[in-house]
């Protein structure tokens, strides 16, 4: 009983399977392949980098996974899915700063790197400086996001604020929205 069952269902639905295979479907398939995005990824992990200028290092990382992407349109970039730790140098080659992230994307054409996801940074102060995202312009040799930034200096003073920019060593930083907190340390 069961046989004729699947049979009967397998012929009383065979037909509508086949009408729903028409040609323009095929030519559907045809258009959707056409714009297709081919791009190459290559893997590598424990990855150590180093960012030199002049002969100098001024900095050295090390991201778990690093992927090179390269789209068929050809604009390179390097995704750090796994995040990145950076420490910064100073001319006399100790560390005197770092960087932590979650994500990281480096865009090669342009010249930048997004930092995303818990990104804190430590300058040679001591003073912290988190956020959900940094951006770092290569060629302009800065940081600076839109997104709010939090800045603990080394003192207590406490600041959020949003339109950050600041030079590659954190030594200062510039700011426009903002509010915070300020420690005052003498007499009234």
């Amino acid at each position: 009983m069961k046989l004729k069952a699947f049979l009967y269902g397998l012929f009383l639905g065979l037909p509508f399977f086949l009408a729903s295979c028409g040609d323009d479907d095929l030519k559907k398939a045809d258009a959707v392949s056409i714009n297709k995005t081919i791009l190459s990824r290559d893997r590598t992990l424990g990855v150590d980098i180093i960012y030199s200028d002049s002969a100098r290092v001024k900095a050295k990382g090390f991201a778990p996974i690093l992927d090179k992407v390269t789209p068929a349109n050809g604009s390179t970039y390097q995704e750090m899915i796994k995040g990145v730790n950076i420490d910064f140098y100073n001319p006399n080659g100790t560390i005197d700063g770092n960087l932590v992230c979650d994500y990281a994307i480096r865009k090669d054409n342009e010249l930048k790197t997004e930092f995303r996801k818990n990104v804190v940074v430590k300058n040679s102060k001591g003073d912290t400086f988190s956020s959900q995202e940094l951006i770092w312009d290569e060629s302009k040799k800065i940081f600076y996001s839109n997104q709010m930034v939090d800045i603990l200096s080394v003192n207590g003073d406490f600041t959020r604020a949003k339109d950050f920019k600041a030079p590659q060593d954190f030594s200062t930083y510039e700011m426009g929205q903002g509010s915070g907190e300020i420690n005052s340390r003498g007499n009234l």
